[in-house]
């Protein structure tokens, strides 16, 4: 192999692994947004939403243990918590996802969601009998049908893995095109399912089969719930945000992108162009810290946002979620990415980042299109 050959094919050969390695590294968000049950939430979206900006903190061992063995085994199930999905069952639920694995549908994305099905106390949400299961569609697929069971009276889903047998089907939504589904949001659709047990107390599983329309494509969803608390809101006053942390009555924090999120260390500044960008640090260690962008929209709507972040030497950003992030010299241009363009007027959305060294504080700037 002469010189030149050489060097091409050990430059390709370096290129392919660095891009093995980025994709390995970097949380790829919640891909080509698909949905989840936001209420009451789902495991791995419970998780995303409770812990997302702060994914590296100590204090989830102790006050959310199970969340922190799902962080732990697989923080892409929390990153792409509306991706749970399975295709070409053919509607046999049964027979495609074994007992013991409904949580992660059958161990679903070669095994991604797994830590969904271990067995601990998972976080509840206290409803009564008369509750609502809202069901998010991020890329309006809409449903050929959704069915929603509640675990049989007397299982614990604490100590006793989850069976088909142990569920009774409570609820089912026939064929509903998402231009026909209960809220029309601005990033997705979302669907209100009233559903009423009676006599009912103690803990128990939301079980959610979702049957997309647009491919022969099903979703799975466990939402740990404790009968004889009073109902969570069924109406989400704003959507939030998308960066991987807020608390959403409603509507998911990932893709939904058109509502303020809290930001632990700043606040938003003045709009006074099309949109404004906040940058604050959300938790650090030794060695590092995370990053989160906000984006505000002035007063008129937007579609699409481009935020440079300029440092005074080389950008210490290692991997990002919810925006398209480009390094160039001591900048890193973030954009939108698809569920997170459109920001209604004076709301805002987010960004996130992980950072290597003690936090470096950039210069901020954004621009966009309405």
């Amino acid at each position: 192999m002469s010189s030149p050959v050489r060097l091409k094919f050990l430059i390709s050969a370096l290129v392919a692994a660095l891009a093995a390695t980025l994709a390995i590294l970097i949380p790829s968000g919640p891909a080509a947004a698909h949905g989840n049950v936001v209420g009451p939430a789902s495991r791995n979206y419970g998780c995303f939403e409770r812990w997302g900006s702060k994914f590296q903190d100590p204090a989830m061992q102790t006050e959310d243990p199970m969340c922190w063995q799902a962080w732990q085994a697989n923080p892409n199930a929390m990153w792409n918590w509306n991706g749970l999905y399975r295709e070409g069952l053919a509607g046999n639920h049964q027979g495609g996802i074994p007992d013991g694995q409904l949580c992660s549908g059958g161990h679903a994305e070669g095994g991604r969601y797994n830590a969904m099905d271990a067995l601990g106390d998972w976080k509840a949400a206290n409803i009564g009998n008369s509750f609502t299961v809202q069901l998010f569609d991020g890329a309006r697929h809409g449903a050929d049908y959704i069915r929603v069971y509640v675990s049989k009276p007397g299982y614990n889903p604490v100590t006793t893995a989850l069976k088909w047998s142990d569920l009774q089907l409570t609820t089912s939504v026939p064929n509903t095109p998402a231009a026909q589904w209960t809220q029309q949001l601005s990033n997705g659709v979302q669907q209100n399912i009233p559903v009423s047990v009676s006599g009912r107390s103690g803990r128990a599983i939301v079980y959610t089969i979702w049957q997309a329309s647009h491919s022969d494509q099903s979703y799975y969803f466990c939402s740990d719930v404790n009968f004889g608390g009073t109902n969570p809101p069924t109406s989400p006053s704003a959507s939030p945000s998308s960066s991987p942390s807020s608390s959403p009555s409603a509507s998911p924090s990932g893709p939904p992108s058109d509502t303020p999120s809290p930001s632990p260390s700043t606040s938003n500044p003045p709009v006074t162009g099309a949109c404004s960008a906040a940058f604050a640090v959300t938790s650090s260690w030794n060695g590092g810290y995370q990053g989160e962008v906000k984006v505000t929209a002035g007063s008129s709507a937007i579609k699409n946002w481009t935020v440079l972040l300029t440092y005074p030497g080389t950008p210490p950003i290692q991997q990002g979620w919810n925006a398209n992030l480009t390094t160039s010299g001591n900048t890193v241009q973030a954009t939108n990415v698809s569920y997170n363009g459109a920001v209604s007027a004076g709301a805002s959305t987010s960004f996130g980042f992980l950072g290597s060294g003690a936090a470096a504080t950039p210069t901020v700037s954004c621009t966009a299109s309405a």
